[in-house]
């Protein structure tokens, strides 16, 4: 599975090599992926006294049990703890600083990591207060990173909640910042109740400004939320998904029917932004070996690969690969194709995405294809 090269054995890529690959991520939420330690340091520098726990290893199993007990108060109240320790210049620039060394650490190449501006004005930061200090804090972190001999790059997606009535603004934010680190815009939150519909001033303004924008949809609430972010909204990406496996039939002889959604996705080469363990904690999959991904990769979809919240899903983009890897028998030739799907779909430059494709992708993998040649494991 390295390649259809019929010289090439079909062995799996151990962890250490799915580590060293280049990576792509496309959905991961900045106050999803805190360190343990940092949240309890963050908590007494600003007197912040709710957390559960302040032994770091503790609180990081209480993260990850909260997220996979089934109750959406308790999954709500672990946000609740992050959030409230990103309220100051110096909590935002952290944060955002150790979110890229600790993707660059695991082998990402290139990152769009999505926040709500907000959710942390409550210290007194303006909104465009809040954008520099992430931004200054990816820039730090990237920094961080070559010096340890990982480079990667971040790009900030700016996320409007869906319940609120700030999108437009929100919208225009992320505006005045895409040219100092913000590449793109988002809308986050409950979708049942809340479609992306009520925000089509703010989808209609960014278009009008030919600004790129992504839409968390078909997580929840099924092909409704997909077809409105779409049609309606005309969404770049779609956030999550998954639900589109809704309008795909499996016939008993083992041939697929797609509907006019899904074939409409994958003939217009919709990118998906599929978080395969997020989905298991929010029930929108039973297991990894069940999980649609397997279907709509093999469908050649334009299906991406991504982590949602790190602390919460206990997670990385290694042990995501890894997962797949075990799920359905991958090889690096298949993590590749993952990979440079993200990298097609990225809110970057054309001449940008083509660099990072053809000089850091392609010949990462190639190096890690080659390794079975000297006997490497």
């Amino acid at each position: 599975m390295y390649s259809s090269h019929p010289n090439t054995p079909a062995v799996s890529p151990t962890v250490e090599q799915i580590r060293r690959a280049p990576k792509v991520l496309l959905h991961d939420h900045l106050d999803g992926g805190l360190r343990p330690t940092t949240i309890i340091e963050l908590a007494e520098a600003v007197g912040y006294d709710r957390l559960p726990t302040t032994d770091p290893e503790a609180l990081g199993t209480w993260f990850r049990e909260a997220a996979d007990s089934g109750s959406l108060e308790r999954y709500l109240e672990t946000f609740d703890h992050t959030v409230a320790v990103m309220q100051t210049r110096e909590g935002l620039f952290r944060v955002a600083a150790e979110c890229a060394e600790d993707l660059a650490a695991d082998g990402v190449v290139y990152a769009e990591i999505r926040y709500a501006p907000e959710q942390h004005l409550a210290a007194g930061l303006t909104l465009d207060q809040v954008v520099e200090a992430v931004d200054e804090g990816f820039r730090e972190g990237e920094r961080r990173a070559a010096e340890a001999g990982n480079r990667i790059k971040v790009g900030a997606l700016l996320t409007a909640m869906r319940h609120a009535a700030r999108s437009l603004e929100i919208a225009e934010l992320a505006n005045r910042h895409r040219d100092l680190g913000v590449v793109g815009f988002d809308i986050a939150g409950a979708e049942a109740g809340f479609p992306p519909t009520r925000h089509l001033d703010a989808f209609e303004y960014l278009k009008r400004e030919n600004n790129h924008f992504t839409i968390h949809a078909g997580e929840a609430f099924g092909l409704p939320s997909i077809w409105q972010a779409l049609q309606w909204c005309g969404a770049d990406r779609l956030g999550h998904g998954v639900r589109i496996i809704d309008d795909i039939t499996v016939k008993d002889d083992g041939s697929v029917e797609l509907g006019r959604l899904a074939a409409y996705v994958r003939d217009k080469r919709i990118p998906l932004e599929m978080c395969p363990t997020s989905n298991l904690q929010t029930g929108a999959a039973t297991s990894y070996a069940d999980h649609p991904i397997g279907l709509l990769r093999r469908l050649y979809f334009r299906v991406t690969v991504n982590t949602d919240n790190r602390l919460m899903s206990g997670t990385s983009m290694t042990r995501e690969f890894e997962h797949l890897v075990e799920a359905f028998g991958y090889g690096l030739d298949d993590l590749q194709w993952f990979t440079v799907n993200a990298m097609k779909s990225a809110f970057l430059p054309f001449d940008e995405r083509l660099a990072m494709i053809n000089e850091v992708i392609k010949p990462g993998y190639a190096v890690l294809k080659s390794e079975w040649l000297f006997g490497r494991n």
